[in-house]
């Protein structure tokens, strides 16, 4: 007979703790645990290094404005290579913490401490579609309006880099990949607006959205119906019409809906 209930100390010999197959029972409680432990996940290095950056600014009261330790020193001090370092650092310059100065180094352009980094968002239920679906619907309430945002407020030079990765994205597409400069197209959008919460915010969905996006529904050609939209969206920002911005911005991720919901009509 399986055990199930929360007490069962009249059939079992005591130790300390004991282990039944994939239960953990505790002589103090005699609680079963079933599936509620899990094995600890080491950190991404990167995410780590970013743990050793923050707490070192706070130690070493670094404020806004001054430089960060050079990449090579990073590397050095915290032994991980060049690529892990610039890819934390990234991090951080999407969400605003930092700004990195061709020629001259990182620049920390906010306060910050191990206690107010972001915490990336987590998977709340096991089924990829319902996520991705629920994930798109946050994303079009703050596409639409980060849209609008920046149409109204960016300025020439935003603009401009816009368009660069927009031309980056759609070079990417054409030769097989993209999706990293399409994040990065998004995320040009979001710094645009001049609003520090909407590059924030996104960043907190990143790894989420990479896990479901990179083809976790194993379609061919995932989202491709969506990429015109992405220039239209443009346009309308370019022109300064936050009206037309935010509808090309709801039609993109509409289309991406759509294209779940046909494929997976039974778990849409």
């Amino acid at each position: 007979m399986p055990l199930t209930g929360t007490l069962f100390q009249d059939n079992l010999k005591w130790s300390d703790n004991l282990t039944v197959g994939a239960m953990w029972v505790t002589k103090s409680s005699g609680r079963v645990t079933e599936g509620l432990l899990r094995p600890v996940r080491p950190k991404s290095l990167d995410t780590a290094v970013l743990d050793s950056l923050a707490a070192f600014v706070e130690r070493a009261h670094i404020r806004p404005n001054s430089k960060l330790p050079s990449e090579r020193v990073l590397c050095e001090t915290l032994g991980v290579g060049r690529s892990t370092v610039r890819e934390a650092l990234k991090r951080w310059e999407a969400l605003g913490i930092v700004e990195m100065r061709q020629g001259s180094g990182v620049y920390l352009r906010v306060a910050v401490s191990p206690n107010l980094l972001h915490v990336p968002l987590v998977l709340a239920r096991p089924s990829k579609v319902k996520n991705l679906l629920q994930i798109l619907q946050v994303r079009r309430a703050l596409e639409g309006e980060a849209a609008a945002v920046c149409a109204k407020s960016a300025s020439e030079d935003d603009i401009a880099s816009i368009g660069d990765a927009l031309a980056r994205m759609e070079a990417a597409y054409i030769g097989g990949g993209g999706s990293e400069e399409d994040w990065q197209f998004h995320q040009s959008i979001y710094h645009a607006t001049g609003n520090p919460f909407f590059p924030q915010i996104i960043q907190s969905m990143h790894d989420l959205l990479h896990q479901l996006w990179e083809n976790a529904l194993h379609l061919p050609d995932f989202a491709a119906a969506s990429h015109p939209f992405h220039r239209s969206m443009f346009e309308a920002i370019a022109r300064r019409d936050p009206v037309a911005a935010r509808n090309e911005a709801w039609k993109l991720i509409d289309s991406v809906e759509t294209e779940i919901r046909e494929a997976f009509p039974d778990e849409a």
